[in-house]
């Protein structure tokens, strides 16, 4: 896979999977909302480690501001 998320990228969504992890662990969401954001930020974590999103990708997009290496 080629990387194709930026350090900006990765950092707006790991800060993004905080909020709502905090959100969810103080109860303030609950219920179906809480599941499927909490499942949003669990993808959120995960793309941010690989350097990779299956969207951007199927997209064509690239937010890398160098040239992907394939690894």
């Amino acid at each position: 896979m080629k990387k194709n998320m930026s350090n900006t990228d990765r950092l707006i969504r790991l800060i993004v999977a905080a909020v709502i992890g905090g959100l969810i662990f103080t109860n303030v969401l609950t219920g179906t909302l809480a599941i499927i954001l909490g499942v949003l930020a669990v993808v959120f974590v995960g793309t941010s480690v690989v350097n990779w999103c299956g969207i951007y990708a199927l997209l064509g997009i690239s937010t890398c501001k160098v040239s992907p290496k394939a690894e």
